[in-house]
């Protein structure tokens, strides 16, 4: 009973993960066979087409012997009411032909069209699921570090996010007063969204170190402005106009005014990061840009 029992649940599971397979590529089988139903319904409506024109010969030549015969007026063997008949009969006959030359091509048509539209939805439903538990995790996240700023303060929360060191230390400033700056050691990690503006990456990078700020800067305010004229900004869009790649999360990630920060920083003025002073001060070419995205912008419209 053991091995029947083992054997059986053996069976199950694998019966179980087949379906889970079959679900998870549910969408592409039933694109697959939309897309072919489409070509059959065209092949099979280009057949019936063929003869559509000898079943209306046909029902024209019944429909000239009907009237030939009524012409003769002769009430007593066939009157105007037979002939009307008939010729009512006849049409009937000839809409059934054509429906059944057509009925094929209509009936895989409608199937097409339901698979195609099944595999849309099934689409978009897990793209609500999706953007639902991203925006759950974002907000856990979000409130998570509202917390740490909360208990531990603002230093900390660099510390555990960027995964550095957070050391305060003593400079002199340009007129010779010691004053307290924030140093980061250790490698900062930046948010999977930053990207290098650095030759070789962005198009629109220049060997001028001069350019390149005065660019970003413009690009930065260009951003901002549409940010408020729209309402809304995609971060492909801002990556479209520093000449980046654009990538996956860009056409689901962005900004929406009136949520988050309300505006676009591209990061170029982190005093605490030493590559972005070594930018701004013209002694580097490139620099890594983190943007301040709100996150999935679809579920703050």
């Amino acid at each position: 009973m053991k091995k029947l029992e083992m054997l059986k649940n053996v069976v199950t599971s694998k019966a179980g993960r087949g379906i889970l397979k079959v679900k998870k590529v549910s969408p592409e089988i039933l694109l697959v066979v939309g897309v072919a139903g489409v070509v059959g319904t065209v092949v099979l409506a280009c057949k019936a087409t063929l003869k559509v024109e000898e079943v209306l010969d046909d029902a024209m030549v019944d429909i000239v012997k009907i009237e030939r015969v009524a012409a003769e007026k002769n009430e007593k063997k066939y009157s105007e009411k037979d002939a009307a008949k008939d010729l009512f009969i006849v049409k009937v006959q000839t809409t059934v032909k054509i429906a059944k030359l057509y009925g094929p091509s209509i009936a895989l048509g409608v199937v097409s069209i339901a698979c195609l539209v099944g595999s849309h939805n099934i689409l978009k439903k897990r793209n609500v699921a999706l953007m639902s538990a991203y925006k759950a995790l974002e907000t856990g996240f979000k409130e998570y570090r509202k917390r740490v700023v909360s208990e531990l303060g603002i230093d900390k929360d660099t510390e555990f996010r960027h995964g550095v060191k957070v050391e305060k230390i003593k400079v002199l400033n340009e007129d010779g007063e010691m004053v307290e700056k924030t140093k980061l050691n250790g490698n900062k990690v930046d948010s999977i969204y930053a990207r290098y503006f650095a030759k070789g990456v962005a198009t629109q990078w220049s060997p001028n170190p001069e350019y390149n700020l005065m660019f970003l800067k413009c690009q930065q305010n260009y951003a901002n402005d549409l940010l408020k004229a729209r309402g809304h900004l995609f971060l492909n869009e801002v990556y479209d106009m520093l000449g980046i790649k654009r990538s996956d999360a860009g056409i689901m990630v962005g900004w929406v005014y009136g949520n988050g920060d309300n505006f676009v920083d591209f990061g170029i003025f982190d005093n605490a990061d030493s590559d972005c002073r070594y930018f701004v001060n013209g002694e580097d070419d490139s620099v890594l840009l983190d943007f301040n995205v709100d996150g999935v912008i679809f579920g703050l419209i």
